[in-house]
C-alpha cells in the first residue's frame, strides 16, 4: 500500500471482468486538445491583455515577445 499522495500516481492491477482485462483509459489528442483550448490559451490571453495594459500605462513592453 502507497502512503500519502503517492496513492493518486499508484495503479493497481488492471480489473477483469468476466475474464477480459480492461482496457485502461489514457490521454488522447482530443484531450490534449482540450486542454491548449481551456487551459493554455485563456492563460495565453490573459497574459497578453496585462502586457498590452501595462505597455499602454508606461509605455514600456515587457512581454516576451519584446526581448526579440
Amino acid at each position: 500500500m502507497k502512503a500519502g499522495w503517492l496513492k493518486f500516481f499508484w495503479r493497481g492491477r488492471a480489473e477483469q471482468v468476466m475474464g477480459y482485462r480492461i482496457v485502461e483509459p489514457r490521454p488522447t489528442l482530443w484531450a490534449v486538445f482540450w486542454v491548449i483550448v481551456y487551459l493554455i490559451l485563456p492563460v495565453m490571453a490573459l497574459g497578453s491583455l496585462v502586457d498590452l495594459l501595462v505597455q499602454w500605462s508606461t509605455g514600456q513592453c515587457t512581454g516576451l515577445w519584446c526581448m526579440f
